[in-house]
């Protein structure tokens, strides 16, 4: 990741501290944050000062990694790691990564017959996970940036660039690798209501990368597609099932049946990691409804340079606030993974396995 010149990863760990890049304060202040046992890293994580399918996981290693490191020598071990474990998967229900990259974890250490061993087994499981994930996304990126042309606009949702996975991302891997081979390519950025994910974080790493691009709201996706001002379109994903449904951030399916209706190729980027061949369709990918008051609050900078949250609602108006929705398979053209761009079907799934 690129930020004014000097590259960083979102999360990492040193010690038995990890270190993230405190996404909920960007784009307005870059700072990076250190949590120092798995309790804080899972706080991290159901609180979003970490987010995205890549990087959740990752973090997720790394407090299972700094559990094993605390958890008591003697009496005990088995117990708090155990729930830990549960902690750190109560956090976030939808993503993959996040089970995945816990699972990894324990299953390095079993076969450890010391604390010790134990231990280093889990922090080196962790930072395996960490680095195939950065390895992932860039191989994404180079085979994604074949499908963008030179002088092409790109339509993207959320953010499914480098924040969201500990290097590279995903759906903007293309887009960094087709920029870095000369080609110029413009980002139409969907806001992406209500965290604004698009128009805080995606806007912001388009800025640091130098990539020309327009922040709009949700609604003009529609438009630009049937005026002709897109050529293709690229999200990511937090859980993909066996038959090639979808789960994304909340607006992905909107944005697929518009480029059905429009002749647009819209396309998944996501490492294998986050493909659950154990969730059969997306009927059965559970989806996250998060606070009302993201809906109905806002926060940002003032003119005056203050920083605060303000109500856009009435006192006394609800909201839902479901924070991610399905496109099913028939919508997908296809899904870019380090493996290569499969068909979003039960074969496409299962050749990549």
């Amino acid at each position: 990741m690129l930020v004014e010149g000097r590259n960083y990863r979102t999360v990492w760990i040193e010690g038995q501290s990890v270190k993230m890049i405190n996404q909920p304060m960007l784009p307005h202040k870059f700072e990076i944050v250190e949590f120092k046992d798995h309790k804080a890293t899972a706080e991290a994580i159901k609180n979003m000062v970490v987010r995205g399918a890549g990087a959740i996981g990752a973090t997720a290693g790394y407090g299972m990694a700094q559990a094993f490191i605390n958890a008591p020598e003697k009496e005990g071990f088995d117990d708090f790691i155990s729930k830990a474990a549960e902690t750190l998967r109560n956090t976030r229900p939808t993503a993959k990564n996040l089970f995945y990259a816990i699972d990894r974890v324990l299953a390095a250490t079993k076969k450890e017959d010391t604390i010790e061993a134990k231990r280093k087994a889990a922090l080196k499981e962790a930072q395996k996970i960490a680095d195939e994930d950065a390895k992932a996304c860039e191989r994404i990126g180079q085979t994604g940036q074949e499908l963008i042309k030179d002088g092409y606009n790109v339509s993207t949702h959320c953010n499914a660039g480098w924040l969201a996975f500990v290097d590279w991302g995903s759906a903007l891997s293309p887009v960094f690798s087709a920029k870095r081979t000369g080609k110029n390519v413009f980002v139409y950025v969907d806001e992406t209501r209500p965290r604004c994910q698009g128009s805080r974080l995606t806007a912001w790493e388009l800025v640091n990368e130098g990539i020309p691009h327009a922040v709009i709201a949700d609604n003009a996706t529609g438009h630009y597609m049937k005026t002709g001002k897109i050529d293709i379109v690229i999200v990511g994903a937090d859980r993909i099932a066996a038959n090639g449904d979808v789960a994304n951030k909340i607006g992905t399916y909107s944005s697929a049946v518009l480029a059905k209706e429009n002749g647009i190729p819209f396309y998944v980027a996501a490492p294998t990691s986050t493909i659950d061949i154990n969730t059969k369709s997306g009927n059965d990918i559970p989806i996250e409804e998060r606070s009302q008051e993201e809906v109905t609050h806002m926060f940002g900078r003032t003119d005056n340079g203050q920083h605060g949250r303000i109500r856009i609602t009435p006192e006394k108006a609800s909201a839902k606030n479901p924070a991610f929705d399905v496109t099913p398979a028939r919508f997908v053209k296809g899904i870019i993974t380090e493996k290569g761009i499969v068909k979003a079907s039960e074969e496409g799934i299962a050749s990549l396995f």
